[in-house]
């Protein structure tokens, strides 16, 4: 009984492609309109002055300035409070 016995597949070797979330361009860096501001999933910052946020919750400059972040006080259904970031274009 002296045989190698047959190798198997492996199942984890799949990769997904990455997604480049994150900050793109920072707090007094200036943007074009239009440009991409923050790729993210979920709403960790929010929209603020000259920004809109794309389907995918990607925030995008309307007009062309500076990027500002500001933390405001937010409250949900519950009345309960808590701290938000929100992203503007001054």
């Amino acid at each position: 009984m002296a045989h190698v016995k047959a190798a198997g597949t492996s199942k984890n070797l799949r990769d997904s492609k990455p997604k480049m979330l994150g900050v793109k361009v920072y707090g007094n860096q200036y943007v074009k309109a239009g440009g991409i501001i923050v790729r993210q999933r979920g709403q960790k910052y929010r929209v603020g002055e000259n920004t809109k946020m794309g389907r995918d919750h990607t925030i995008i400059a309307l007009k062309e300035g500076k990027v500002k972040f500001a933390t405001r006080r937010v409250t949900n259904h519950s009345n309960s409070i808590n701290h938000a970031t929100f992203i503007s274009v001054i």
